[in-house]
């Protein structure tokens, strides 16, 4: 798979993949639907779009750099035609695992996602803008999926997810639903939910006269830490007694019994990528 057509050039995911593949052995045709994604494309990496229809016509793999929302309406439009062998990649697990994707045997579907740089990763060495993302200086890791498809074109399609999300370190096979567990469940209905209360609790402080960057910095510092002693990367770290009865007496005040386990209930994980397939 040498020849790649990234539909959505130009919206923000795809302007990242774009400017790792303008580097790549890879062959790009760029398609974009509007004209302020064109000239967002062009100023980024200096390429051109050409029409979608040529594109495709090209391509071993069309990359669907797209909304969640869209992705099962572009694929039923594109699928037709695609040629033969032809990888659809598709960059999360919410459209597949929600059964949006077309009926078509003789395609491949693959799905991958990063998984971010990771928190306690070695930095990129630039402090005034980060790569918290990935895609740019720092090392992610990313999650893979063939959906449908020969064997063999799961290491094709890997690779070029490996190009797109460079630089990349362990690549995880897994299978559509897991990546539907890690995403939408545990990385966002379950972490960035969290993330919310984090704040929450920052502003519940300063409301009560804590100094605002005092609560922020004693949040994140201790965050940091906490999350090291729990995921056991601190070693021999530990919390505190003092710390652990303030745990036992505050799951059962903040948390309802048996939330964990409706959250991963595989009803619920389809039904929130059905969600947001369906979202305007």
């Amino acid at each position: 798979m040498r020849k790649i057509a990234l539909l959505g050039a130009g919206g923000k995911m795809g302007v990242r993949l774009a400017s790792n593949l303008a580097d790549s052995a890879y062959e790009v045709y760029h398609t974009e639907i509007t004209p302020e994604g064109r000239e967002r494309l062009k100023n980024a990496v200096g390429s051109e779009c050409v029409e979608q229809d040529e594109a495709i016509a090209e391509a071993d793999a069309v990359i669907l750099a797209v909304p969640d929302r869209l992705i099962g309406r572009v694929s039923r439009e594109i699928v037709d035609s695609l040629n033969p062998g032809t990888a659809l990649v598709v960059l999360d697990a919410a459209a597949p695992h929600a059964g949006e994707m077309p009926d078509r045997d003789d395609i491949t579907i693959f799905v991958t996602h990063p998984c971010h740089p990771a928190l306690y990763a070695p930095t990129s060495g630039n402090t005034d803008r980060p790569d918290l993302f990935g895609g740019e200086e720092a090392v992610q890791h990313i999650v893979c999926a063939l959906m449908r498809g020969p064997e063999e074109h799961y290491a094709a399609c890997e690779r070029i997810a490996r190009t797109i999300y460079a630089p990349v370190d362990r690549s995880h096979r897994c299978t559509v639903e897991h990546i539907a567990i890690l995403e939408p469940a545990m990385s966002e209905t379950v972490a960035a939910t969290f993330c919310y209360a984090l704040r929450e609790a920052v502003d519940a402080a300063v409301r009560r006269g804590v100094p605002e960057q005092a609560a922020r910095d004693f949040m994140l510092g201790h965050l940091g830490l906490e999350l090291a002693i729990v995921f056991k990367i601190y070693p021999g770290g530990q919390f505190s007694d003092g710390a652990m009865r303030a745990i036992e007496l505050a799951k059962p005040e903040i948390f309802r019994d048996g939330w964990i386990d409706r959250v991963f209930e595989p009803e619920a994980v389809l039904a929130s990528v059905k969600d947001i397939c369906a979202s305007q």
